[in-house]
This record gives structure tokens, C-alpha cells and sequence, in this order.
């Protein structure tokens, strides 16, 4: 009788190599989708337009990932990884670093698109603008013109209407509590701007960018 030839495993290390280059394949596709465009624009990101990207079929997709969610968080993980962010182990002492690498990592990305504001409200941010200049200068006169631009943009960011929302929305913070999480902030800069200390320069990220 003829020996059977013995069948090689399904799982064979060649295999799941390739598995894994498809894998590869498929989320950097999706990371290039990403950067494309938004980074709070994720609508391009589809099977579709993933497998066209990473040049398989779409089954193949669905052959790594279950389902559209499963494919973005793979794709977001990715994107965390490559600037650097580690979240699992974060320490209070780290926030800043992590801070930097997502800013970093964001300032690769086109600005998302604004409508043009009203007349009204354009001239009401600009007085805004000039009033919170003129508060930090008459505090800090020495201080090189960007220092006192950065600070006065610091506080006008914290007392936007977005951060109210955000905090209220995405921290289930009633109005008063989110009133004095902003206020305990913005005092914190009052503070620092009052007894002269300048905005610090940025440290490096722990991937090695400023």
C-alpha cells in the first residue's frame, strides 16, 4: 500500500504568518483612511473602502474582524500605538507626556472643517479675545508676547461653551459641578499668571517628539 502523505496542519506557522500580514494589512488601510481625513471623521473608515484600500476582498476583512466596530478599534489601537500613548498604566505625574503625544499625534491631521461664524458671534469672540489679552498683560507686561497670547488662549478655551458641554455631556457633571471643575482651573491659571510664572516649554513626549 501506498503511505498517506500526512496532511499538513490548517494552523501551520506559514499560515498564520500570513494570517498575520493580512491583518497588518488591513489595519495600517484603515490608519491611512484615517489620516486622510478628520481625526473625528471616521465615516470613510468601512469594510469597503478598507479592503479596496489594503487590496483584498471584503470577506478577507471579515475573516479578521467580526464587524465594522471591530475593525475601527483595531484601526484606533493602532493609532494610539503610533503616537505613543499608553493608557493602561497611566499616572498622574504622566498626563502631560500623554498630553503632548496626543496633541503631537492630532497636529498630523487636517483641521476639521467650520462653518464660517455669524458676524455676531465673530465679533463677539474677537472682543473676547481682546479682553482676555488685556487681562493677562496687565499681569504679566514682561512676559514675550507669545507667553501672554498662550495664556490668554488657555483661558479662553476653558470658559468656551464646548468645554462646558463636553464636561457636562461626557462626565455626567450637573451645571454647578462643572461650573467649578472650569472656574477651579481657569483660577489655577489667574494664579500662575499673577505670581509671573510662564508657561512652561513643552517636555519631549515619550516618543521622542517635543
Amino acid at each position: 500500500m501506498t503511505a498517506v502523505q500526512a496532511r499538513r496542519p490548517y494552523d501551520s506557522p506559514l499560515r498564520k504568518a500570513r494570517a498575520a500580514e493580512t491583518s497588518e494589512r488591513i489595519v495600517a488601510a484603515g490608519a491611512d483612511l484615517v489620516r486622510e481625513s478628520s481625526l473625528r471623521d471616521w465615516d470613510g473608515v468601512t469594510i469597503r473602502a478598507v479592503a479596496e484600500r489594503a487590496g483584498v476582498n471584503e470577506r478577507t476583512v471579515y475573516r479578521h474582524f467580526a464587524n465594522e466596530r471591530a475593525l475601527r478599534d483595531a484601526v484606533m489601537q493602532r493609532l494610539e500605538e503610533q503616537a505613543g500613548i499608553d493608557l493602561d498604566d497611566l499616572q498622574l505625574d504622566g498626563v502631560a507626556g500623554v498630553a503632548t503625544s496626543i496633541f503631537m499625534h492630532v497636529s498630523n491631521y487636517p483641521l476639521e472643517a467650520r462653518p464660517p461664524l455669524d458676524p455676531t458671534l465673530l465679533a463677539a469672540n474677537r472682543r473676547q479675545h481682546d479682553a482676555l489679552m488685556n487681562a493677562v498683560a496687565a499681569h504679566a507686561e514682561q512676559w514675550p508676547a507669545a507667553d501672554r497670547r498662550l495664556a490668554a488662549a488657555a483661558l479662553d478655551m476653558l470658559w468656551s461653551a464646548g468645554s462646558y458641554e463636553r464636561i457636562v455631556r461626557d462626565w455626567q457633571l450637573d451645571r454647578d459641578e462643572a461650573i467649578r471643575a472650569i472656574t477651579w482651573v481657569i483660577g489655577l491659571v489667574e494664579e500662575a499668571v499673577r505670581e509671573g510664572r510662564r508657561p512652561p516649554r513643552a517636555k519631549r513626549s515619550p516618543n521622542g517628539n517635543r
